[in-house]
This record gives C-alpha cells, structure tokens and sequence, in this order.
C-alpha cells in the first residue's frame, strides 16, 4: 500500500506541472489536483485535516503579513515618480562613461529593487522611462531591452523582497537574515551587469554612443551635486527605514514592512503625486497582487500536505539520496531543476511546488538554509527572464515602442542570463558571500 502511496504523490506532481503547462489558472491547478488525489489516497477524512493544516501554516503566520505591505510599498513608490528623477539625475552622474546611460538604468533598477521588491512594477517603470530614451541615444536594441529587462529583476534578491519572505518561511530561515545575507549576493549581480556593460561598449562601441559634449556642459557641477542629493535621499531613506530597523533589531520585518507602507505613501505626498485616485489604483493592485499569492499558497499548502502524506517527499529524498554524485552533485541537480522549471512556470509556483520538496534533502545532507536560500533566490531570479514564459519579457514588450521586437528582447537578455548564473557560481563556491555579514551584524 505505502509503495502504491509513493508513486501516487508522483503522478498527482507530474498531472500539477502537465496542467500547468496546458495553461490551466495556477492556484487551482494545484488546490484541485492535490484534492483529487488527496481524496483517493485519504478517503472524506482528508478534508478534516485540510482547513488544520491551512489554518496552522498560512493564518496565524505573521511573517506573511509582510508580503502584502511589501506590495503596498512598492506599488505605491511606483506611483510617486521616484524612479524617473532618479533616472534622469544617475544617466548624468554616468554621462562620460561610455556605456554610462545603461549603467544608470542598472543603479536605478537596483536602487528601486531596494525599495519596491516588486518586479513588474520595476519592469514596467523603467521600460516606460529608459528604453525610448536609450533609442534615442541611439543604443543597440538588444542591449537596451537586455539591460532594462536584467535591472528589474534586481528586485527579486536585493531586499526587502517578496520572494525572500516566502522562502524564509518554507525553508524555516529568519526572514531578517535572509535579508542582510542576500545583500553581497545583490551587490555581485549588480557588478556584474555594470562590467558586462562597460566591456560590451568598449568591444561594440557603437552599441553604446557617449552622451555629446554640449549636453554634458549644460549642467554645472554644482546642479548636478544638488540633483544627485535630492534623487538620492527619498529612496535611501525608505531603504535604511526598512531594512535598518530590521539589521538593527528594532522592528521584525514585518513590522518593517509596515513602516516602508507608510514611508511609500509619505513620499509620493512629499513628490505631490498623491490623490484618491492614486491611493484606490494602489489598494486595488496590492488587493489582487496579495490574493494571488495567498490562493497559490493555499493551493501549495493543499499540495505539500497530499504530497506528504503519500510518502512522495521519502520517494523524492531516496532517489536523489541514491544519486552517485555527493553532496555537490546533488545540489547542482537541485539548481538545474529549479533553473529548468523557470522556462516554464513562474517563480511563486516554483517557491511553493519545488522548493518544499527539494530544499528538505539538501538541509538534511548538511546545507546551510540561510546560503541555500539564497541560492535558490538568485536562481529564481533567471525564471524572470528565461523564455518563453519569462515575465519581465512580457511586461517589457508590453511598454516598448513598436520598432522593438520580441526577438529584439530574446537577444538581449540571453548574457544577462549568463551573467546571473556566473553569478550563482560564484554565490555557490563561495558560502561566505551569504553567511559572513549575518554572523558580523548578527554575531550568529
């Protein structure tokens, strides 16, 4: 009975992901699948134990209250029209650098990822606000797209972010020390994508013209120190309130999210873009943002539960156990599967169907959660740019002028693509770019 159990839980997986791919909504490809299954493997009592089971791990769990004031924060700074002075104020911080108005669509995206965490909204921003600006510049459009599609996704490792709360409750890692472990991490990625820049324009210079010198000697020294000062302060401050507060020890992130809601909506009546107009579109889309992620939980948590109880996570753990290749090995196979089911399933999806069953089995073999955490989120952050279901492409292509092509975009993000997994080579060989700040900072 237990082995018909076992390879049960295998096939309620493989029809969730058939489902998935035939494009059936998610949360209720998962919920209905796993209570089919559930039903036949537990009988009527199954459903005794389910609303258990999501009362226990999803209600009274305050850590997830933070997810939707995560989105209230970064929803409502999209609003405020920080990102377009900061645009404006770092393209003339970088002016005579070759490559320099690329580099500050980099430095936006990462300063927005830090203080949104919400990628579409990061996305669809600075593709409304750099990409006609970059053509105009007569920039490659493969390296435009590329550059403002790879700078959006910052926001999916440098914290506060969304995805890090959620694997800081599945994986049972403090989600304030996922937050300061995922800062190096961050600051390597965005490295990164700065030299492949300033490299490319060297090699392709026409790909990346300078600024001309007639516009750059129309701003003073002066104006330019007062521009970066004010550009600068808003975002910096939201981000030392969030994320200070939390390193500090003052506020849990929760807590902190709380205050970044109330920062968010404090600057946009600072930049006096505030009205009810505004405040119903914001409370509207973190309404609809929040309830998606929570019934895709439900739906995971209905999942794991049924999975569980098939015996299909002990399946699961043998034959990986079982595979000749070490615990390195393995934890390659971990990271290929997860990167594999980012062309075809978004990351809440990966976060809560994969990550439950394969972040277990490295935990037992010896891996740091905390470093194996963030692992999972820099390679949950390709899952937003590889095709054909990357989502940043959907947004950018959404917001591009007409002359940009899908193929255009495909071009451009296949090296930042690499990029982000010299990256997570470089995060995975060396643990300490993960586990050395939280042990200063936290003396763990």
């Amino acid at each position: 009975m237990e082995f018909i159990q076992e390879y049960l839980s295998l096939i309620m997986f493989a029809a969730v992901f058939a489902f998935l791919l035939a494009g059936y909504p998610v949360a209720f490809t998962i919920g209905g699948v796993s209570l089919f299954f559930g039903l036949i493997g537990f009988g009527v009592d199954f459903f005794n134990l389910l609303p258990l089971r999501i009362w226990g791990t999803i209600m009274k769990n305050f850590t997830l209250l933070a997810v939707p004031l995560f989105i209230y924060m970064g929803v409502m700074l999209e609003k405020s029209g920080l990102a377009e002075e900061l645009l404006e104020t770092m393209a003339l911080v970088f002016s005579r650098v070759r490559g320099g108005l690329a580099v500050s669509v980099i430095t936006v995206g990462a300063l927005m990822g830090a203080s949104t965490g919400i990628v579409g909204a990061t996305v669809v921003t600075m593709g409304l606000l750099s990409v006609p600006t970059m053509l105009k510049r007569n920039y490659s459009r493969s390296l435009t797209t590329g550059t403002v599609a790879a700078s959006g996704t910052l926001g999916q490792i440098i914290p506060p972010s969304i995805v890090l709360v959620l694997l800081g409750d599945i994986i049972n890692v403090p989600v304030g020390d996922l937050f300061i472990g995922a800062i190096i991490p961050g600051f390597i990625l965005v490295f990164l994508y700065i030299l492949y820049i300033l490299i490319i324009a060297q090699i392709k210079p026409e790909w990346a013209p300078p600024i001309p010198d007639k516009e750059l000697a129309a701003i003073t020294t002066k104006e330019l120190y007062r521009r970066v000062f004010k550009a600068l302060i808003p975002p910096l401050g939201l981000m030392i309130a969030v994320l200070g507060s939390i390193f500090a020890g003052i506020a849990s992130p929760t807590e902190a999210a709380s205050v970044g809601a109330v920062g968010a909506t404090l600057l946009t009546i600072l930049q006096k873009k505030f009205n009810y107009k505004i405040l119903n579109e914001v409370m509207k889309t973190t309404t609809q943002l929040t309830c998606m992620v929570f019934i895709i939980l439900v739906g995971a948590t209905t999942l794991g539960l049924v999975f569980r109880g098939l015996n299909g996570d002990a399946l699961v753990r043998q034959l990986i156990a079982s595979l000749p290749f070490g615990k390195w090995g393995i934890l390659l196979i971990v990271m290929s599967i997860i990167f594999i089911a980012g062309f075809f399933l978004d990351f809440i999806e990966i976060t809560f169907i994969h990550v439950p069953v394969l972040a277990p089995i490295m935990i037992a073999m010896g891996v740091n959660p905390l470093w194996l955490a963030v692992l999972i989120a820099v390679n949950l952050q390709t899952s937003f740019l590889t095709p054909p279901f990357g989502f940043s492409l959907f947004y950018l292509k959404g917001v591009c002028p007409p002359e940009v092509q899908t193929m255009d975009i495909y071009k451009g993000i296949i090296p930042f693509v690499i990029i982000q997994l010299i990256g997570l080579a470089i995060i995975c060989l060396i643990p300490e770019s993960v586990t050395w700040l939280p042990k200063v900072l936290l003396g763990e």
